[in-house]
């Protein structure tokens, strides 16, 4: 089964363990310090003069980033006025900006620019710093990332953006941002999914409506041949059908050789059902397979569905007989 992206990145206790891994005694110290947060034992480490500022452990992890990651504003101010690198990365590329961005401390941010860190550093994979403050909801820090020049549409390697991981998560507001800031509403990931897609898919309504509203494509189409309805079908999220059907989506055979009708039978959604017939599905549909809904759903013993398309299925018969009369 097909398992959704979901980026983490270095974790703030995963830097802690590794920067015990110290060649001295000074250098444990400071990183202790810069990790707990305790400024007071940070300076007087620094001044002892035993130590560099940048001191690294074997993942290149450097008290900046390690009070960064916290959140610590009073290390960070020590640590720059100090002649800290603003810009020091680990071996995954990930830099003090990135951290704060993650861990949603939005003054530490604003230091770290000032000191001139740059806000595009990409770790190895990809991922920005606007790339997961969008991940995380964190609206100031976005907007200040933004307003510092963030390139709002950097991807990861899989080229999934900003714009795709707020929809993922049903950031709106962080969504809206990043539209306005000029975010492609419909940019694709490598497997062909979309941020539309994916709202669909997670049954965040109230972000299809935006994306749609800023001119998301209602049929595009993913690698598997499967539609943003075609997924909200197979999920049964009626709220995001309600949206997506105000856009008068492909209700016919798909690429992936089965209708959104089909879905929704197959895995036992009634009211997404009567939504798509409403809407026009055409219940005579067949599928790759030569099935119609109504046969899915036999198949798949759901009586309540096969009750209520054998219905439907009579007032057709009786309209066209109706109609040859």
């Amino acid at each position: 089964m097909h398992r959704e992206f979901r980026y983490t990145g270095e974790k703030y206790n995963a830097i802690a363990k590794m920067s015990l891994k110290k060649e001295t005694p000074s250098d444990v110290l400071l990183h202790l310090a810069a990790l707990r947060g305790d400024d007071i034992t940070l300076r007087r480490v620094l001044d002892s003069g035993k130590v560099h500022v940048d001191c690294k452990d074997e993942d290149g992890t450097t008290p900046l980033i390690l009070s960064s990651a916290g959140g610590h504003t009073p290390c960070v101010l020590e640590l720059l006025e100090q002649g800290a690198d603003a810009n020091s990365r680990r071996t995954t590329g990930t830099t003090p900006l990135f951290f704060a961005a993650q861990g949603g401390y939005l003054d530490v941010i604003k230091i770290l620019v000032k000191a001139g860190a740059s806000v595009d550093t990409p770790s190895v994979d990809g991922g920005t710093p606007l790339f997961v403050a969008a991940q995380g909801g964190h609206v100031k820090l976005v907007k200040e990332l933004l307003d510092c020049g963030a390139n709002v549409n950097a991807c990861m390697k899989d080229r999934a953006t900003s714009v795709f991981i707020a929809a993922q998560n049903g950031h709106r507001t962080v969504l809206s941002l990043l539209l306005t800031a000029g975010a492609h509403a419909d940019m694709k990931r490598i497997d062909g999914a979309t941020p539309l897609w994916i709202a669909a898919q997670m049954g965040h309504d109230h972000i299809c409506k935006v994306l749609l509203q800023n001119g998301a494509n209602i049929d595009a189409v993913r690698c598997d041949g499967a539609t943003p309805l075609f997924k909200a079908a197979h999920k049964g999220h009626a709220a995001v059908i309600t949206e997506l059907l105000k856009h008068r989506p492909n209700l016919g055979l798909l690429p992936n050789g089965e209708t959104a009708l089909h879905a929704a039978a197959m895995f036992g959604h009634l009211t997404v059902c009567k939504q798509l017939i409403a809407a026009g599905s055409d219940i005579l549909q067949k599928n790759q397979d030569g099935f119609t809904a109504l046969q899915v759903a036999r198949q798949q013993k759901y009586t309540s569905i096969c009750e209520y398309l054998q219905d439907r299925l009579r007032i057709i018969l009786a309209r066209t007989a109706e109609a040859k009369s």
